[in-house]
């Protein structure tokens, strides 16, 4: 007869919708300070340097993509797999891809639409946002920050 003198003790996993809820709200917490930095680069260079719009909304984004990798990797999905190459250069990639679907939708709202004061381009480039997030919601949980097979 043996007796177990361990504490270690393991923690139940989270039931499976608790612990994707508890991903969106890390995932928009994250996001939602890149999307201060998008703006915030957004507006300094389109209203206040006065660059052109395709060049204000790019750059905003890769400014916010950068600063987004450091959170994703270390908060929302620190439980994943370890930072390797492969998951970097998919995170740029998909990053990028984002990057492209936001500028297309601003410039559609922006020349396309000719909503291109103030308040109106911060409009659409909001809901370029919006739209471009959910894309890249599904891949980087899905093929960037995969759960490492080992811990499972």
């Amino acid at each position: 007869m043996t007796v177990n003198l361990s504490e270690e003790r393991v923690a139940a996993p989270a039931p499976p919708v608790r612990r994707v809820v508890l991903e969106v709200v890390n995932f928009a917490v994250v996001g939602g300070s890149g999307v201060v930095v998008n703006f915030l680069v957004f507006n300094v260079l389109l209203h206040g340097l006065h660059r052109a719009a395709m060049v204000a909304t790019v750059l905003a984004s890769l400014v916010a993509m950068g600063s987004n990798y450091l959170g994703f990797r270390y908060f929302t999905y620190r439980d994943r797999a370890s930072r390797t190459r492969r998951q970097i250069a998919l995170f740029f990639v998909f990053s990028g891809i984002g990057v492209a679907m936001e500028s297309g939708l601003f410039y559609a709202g922006y020349h396309g639409l000719g909503l291109d004061g103030p308040v109106e381009s911060n409009a659409v480039k909001a809901l370029s946002i919006v739209l471009a997030s959910a894309f890249r919601f599904l891949v980087y949980r899905t093929w960037v920050f995969q759960h490492d097979a080992r811990r499972a």
